[in-house]
């Protein structure tokens, strides 16, 4: 497919990046804490640590890992905690010392957590005690070597890590009863690894940095192999993207959403990095009315988010109210963002909401919206730099202009396949090397992409498809809807009927209010047959709606 959307590239975004700039994250790591080392890196909690004390905590958590514990180069290094400052300090640290992180989920459960770990192979894990007594329940079964474990106030310095170990510990009660033998603190291993000098291990384009697993909602987790050339050339993406609109040494970005997520990871983390930003590192964004507190400390620059973080951020009454005056950009990600939270979110912020695409396979990003776009476009935008996007059909045949088609990715920040799955990677890719995202996209004349849903999602009622996204769509711009999912149901008349689940911003919406609202906006067949109130919808840890759970839940209900 020619690369008609380079033509539609912001002033100053190139054709392609330089993939040689950095010959490994460790590279990347090392420029940017000597350039910037007294600028805030990553902020938690109200407790900051520069440039150069992150330098200099990695290195002793990178000395722990080659001293103390004498882990071969390669060694798989699992990290099990939200987003905290000891995050950054052992991820850097296992790179730097030539090691492989495997992220994993806080909220996994023991069968998972133990599937995880195993496939990796892991070596040792960083937990938070919040989580160790899941570890506790499989460390048997387990080939994982050391455990170290940290606690949520463990590197806010005296005395607020105290106070904050007591309320989460004995007000809270979020840390339940525990005993892994042999484990060791966080603060052990820093000390510990201050003793010995990083030992400079040579790594490559080629070698793996991260196992990021994924496909754990629907089916077995995978992990795909992210090497460091992999999210070198998705932070270069990402970085030529924004650089025409930010500024070196400048920038506040407020990183809610996981690290240990694929978007957060490179979007926040490393590509903010580079640019010597200082992280706001939001350890719990559920907790809304606190998150909102955290915000009204910043003049940020820049915030990333899922559609259902903004959504839930604008119905909190103190957020309009914040100073939005320096913020220059809004990026949503990780699931499609609705129109009527985008323009919400313009109306209280001044500024666009910005939608790209991504996969954890593709490192991740794959298209991005202009970041001086002047409004909502329903597209995921543009296939960044050194990236080639084709649209095929069932048969592996590339689609015109305006036709649907699957997207598939090729390009640098691309994944070389899933560890130790040969038949899933051979599946993944086709015969000329294109990852197949599994999502349904349509392009127009001037490049912009837009996904119309995912295969396995698409509804199918009397032989027409209906695409969930465009119903959940038309559900959320009614005034008195906060959430909504939609999915397939069985039904005798059509093969398939629409069911939508909805979260009530107004406590007197009825089904038929919906119904009316929805046939004044959609084609008859997409209309919902069925409508079920709730008073939550089934996320993900990073804020994705779980429509599979919402299908599985209306089949063991028989189908009510």
């Amino acid at each position: 497919m020619d690369k008609i959307w380079l033509k539609q590239y912001p002033e100053g975004v190139p054709a392609e990046v330089d993939l040689n700039q950095f010959g490994s994250l460790g590279d990347l790591f090392e420029q940017s804490v000597s350039k910037f080392a007294a600028r805030t890196a990553f902020v938690c909690m109200g407790k900051g640590i520069s440039y150069a004390e992150l330098d200099r905590l990695s290195a002793q958590f990178a000395g722990f890992l080659q001293g103390e514990l004498g882990l071969e180069p390669g060694a798989r290094v699992a990290l099990m905690m939200p987003n905290l400052l000891q995050y950054p300090v052992a991820m850097f640290g296992a790179l730097r010392a030539g090691y492989t992180v495997v992220n994993v989920n806080p909220l996994y459960t023991a069968r998972e957590l133990e599937h995880q770990l195993r496939d990796a192979g892991a070596d040792v894990i960083v937990i938070l005690e919040n989580f160790a007594n899941t570890l506790q329940q499989v460390r048997e079964r387990l080939p994982l070597r050391h455990v170290v474990v940290t606690s949520v106030g463990e590197m806010l310095g005296f005395p607020k890590s105290l106070i904050v170990d007591f309320v989460v510990r004995r007000v809270k009660k979020g840390v339940p009863p525990w005993s892994l033998p042999g484990c060791i603190r966080f603060s052990g291993a820093l000390s510990s690894g201050g003793r010995h000098a990083l030992r400079r291990v040579a790594v490559g384009h080629d070698d793996i940095a991260f196992l990021q697993y994924t496909g754990g909602t629907t089916g077995v987790a995978k992990g795909a192999i992210l090497s460091h050339g992999n999210i070198v050339a998705n932070l270069q993406q990402a970085h030529a993207w924004i650089k025409p609109f930010l500024h070196e040494g400048e920038e506040v970005i407020i990183t809610a959403l996981p690290l240990y997520h694929i978007f957060s990871l490179t979007a926040n983390c490393l590509t903010f990095l580079k640019i010597g930003a200082t992280n706001v590192l939001i350890t719990n964004p559920r907790d809304i009315p606190g998150f909102v507190k955290e915000l009204a400390k910043y003049r940020f620059t820049a915030i990333t988010g899922v559609n259902t973080l903004f959504n839930a951020l604008l119905n909190n009454p103190d957020f309009a109210r914040l100073d939005f005056s320096a913020l220059r950009i809004s990026l949503g990600g990780g699931m499609s963002v609705q129109q009527a939270v985008a323009e919400k979110w313009k109306q209280v912020t001044g500024l666009p909401l910005i939608e790209a695409y991504g996969l954890t396979e593709t490192s991740p990003a794959v298209t991005i919206n202009p970041l001086n776009l002047p409004a909502f476009n329903h597209s995921i935008g543009l296939p960044i730099s050194s990236t080639e996007v084709s649209l095929r059909d069932d048969d592996d045949v590339e689609q015109p202009i305006g036709q649907r088609g699957e997207l598939c990715v090729r390009g640098p920040q691309v994944t070389r396949g899933y560890w130790n799955r040969p038949e899933d990677t051979a599946r993944a890719f086709t015969p000329d090397g294109f990852f197949r995202t599994g999502d349904i996209a349509v392009m127009d004349q001037d490049g912009f992409v837009t996904i119309v849903d995912r295969k396995k999602d698409m509804i199918l009622v009397s032989g027409f498809n209906v695409y969930p996204n465009e119903v959940e769509d038309v559900v959320a711009s009614h005034p008195g809807v906060m959430e909504v999912a939609a999915i397939g149901v069985p039904s005798e008349h059509s093969g398939e009927a629409v069911k939508v689940f909805v979260v009530r911003k107004d406590p007197a919406l009825t089904e038929a209010d919906l119904i009316a609202h929805c046939r004044k906006n959609l084609t008859g067949y997409k209309v919902p047959h069925l409508i079920e109130f709730r008073d939550e919808l089934p996320k993900t840890n990073v804020g994705k709606i779980l429509r599979r759970m919402l299908r599985d839940e209306h089949q063991q209900n028989g189908g009510a």
